[in-house]
């Protein structure tokens, strides 16, 4: 982590919407809540779906799963997609803009983002580059560090200080080439969870999720939000 420290983005799709439309992404496109991860509710949401994110707890069974991922990563080394785009996350309570930036930037062709757009900008910029460099790019953006700012002040609950403790953390699930990711900008590479495609993404991106809350069963602090079509 670098010395740099935002306030926390609020899990409020409103919230979030407004920070998509200051980065520049299209009205039509946004962040909607996903009330179950059942099978049976999926098809209430929005489509299409292109991303998905999840906010849950970093707690000790957590950090012992990426600690475990990462020792094995050692020893296997996974193929990565080379088109998937991947950051890491340097700043301090950032996690939110780097899940919503992993969600744009792999959707890139179905965005039809405009010229003067903030976060298309930034990945043109930055996609070339390694996480890291991704990263410190992010830690220079004057205009995104702004609309991250402007938007955590607007939630629906007071918000933190830059030097409180918060142990939620953001990650975004991606469907790249028939390969779903999870992008965790805590972790050193993109994590491949095997097989998907448009029609199934949804599904496969719940199971993701649910693997993550079962790994923590004790604890409900869990939120799941799709990126995707808003009408």
């Amino acid at each position: 982590m670098s010395s740099i420290k935002w306030l926390p983005l609020e899990s409020n799709p409103e919230v979030m919407n407004k920070f998509l439309e200051n980065l520049g992404v299209p009205f039509k496109w946004g962040i909607s809540d996903i009330i179950s991860l059942d099978e049976e509710f999926l098809h209430m949401i929005p489509s299409p779906v292109l991303a998905v994110l999840l906010l849950f707890p970093i707690t000790e069974k957590y950090q012992e799963h990426c600690d475990k991922q990462e020792e094995l990563l050692k020893t296997e080394k996974q193929d990565t997609d080379p088109d998937v785009f991947f950051m890491h996350q340097t700043i301090r309570n950032a996690c939110g803009t780097v899940a919503l930036i992993h969600a744009i930037a792999n959707n890139m062709d179905s965005l039809c983002l405009d010229s003067e757009s903030v976060v298309k900008k930034f990945i043109e910029e930055s996609r070339s580059l390694s996480p890291r460099e991704k990263a410190e790019i992010l830690e220079s953006s004057q205009e995104i560090s702004a609309a991250h700012e402007a938007m955590a002040q607007q939630g629906q609950t007071e918000a933190p200080g830059v030097d409180d403790e918060i142990n939620l953390h953001f990650i975004a699930l991606v469907n790249v080439n028939s390969k779903l990711y999870d992008l965790d900008g805590r972790k050193s590479v993109p994590i491949c969870c095997g097989p998907t495609s448009k029609e199934s993404f949804m599904k496969d991106a719940a199971a993701v999720c649910k693997e993550y809350m079962e790994r923590d069963p004790n604890n409900l602090n869990f939120t799941a939000l799709s990126f995707g079509a808003l009408f």
